[in-house]
């Protein structure tokens, strides 16, 4: 009789993000701009509420999460107008884990040219304002 390797130490959605991560070709923050330059498309998937206290991304597109689906699925009937399944999409959350299990669902639908941002907008933020202080988060 075998038995199973123990697995890897940590909850299950952590494993679980591990391997998702695995699978995508995440863009870090130094490496947005050249993806926007070379046609990527930015996709914004954070709350109103923390767009509003933290700000946006210039030149991102607003869809959250609950909607990211049918906007992104040019077969959807409810899809952005740049949606198809070869367009290279980088979407981000607060921190960049929402964001990676969003882009492996995106994936299974086949856009496999969806990613997301290293540590989501607020390591975006953190590298383009460098050490300037940022507003405390309120709870929302």
């Amino acid at each position: 009789m075998t038995t199973e390797p123990e697995p890897p130490p940590g909850s299950r959605i952590d494993r679980h993000l591990a391997i998702v991560r695995a699978g995508l070709d995440r863009v870090r923050p130094e490496q947005l701009d050249a993806e926007l330059a070379a046609g990527a498309l930015a996709v914004d998937l954070r709350p109103e509420a923390y767009r509003q206290i933290e700000g946006v991304l210039p030149g991102a597109i607003i869809t959250e999460r609950i909607h990211l689906e049918w906007r992104l699925d040019a077969t959807s009937g409810a899809a952005i107008d740049e949606a198809s399944d070869d367009l290279r999409v980088i979407l981000f959350c607060n921190d960049g884990y929402a964001s990676s299990l969003a882009a492996a669902d995106m994936r299974s639908l086949g856009l496999r040219r969806v990613t997301d941002l290293e540590g989501g907008y607020r390591a975006w933020r953190a590298f383009t304002d460098g050490d300037r202080p940022h507003p405390p988060i309120a709870a929302v």
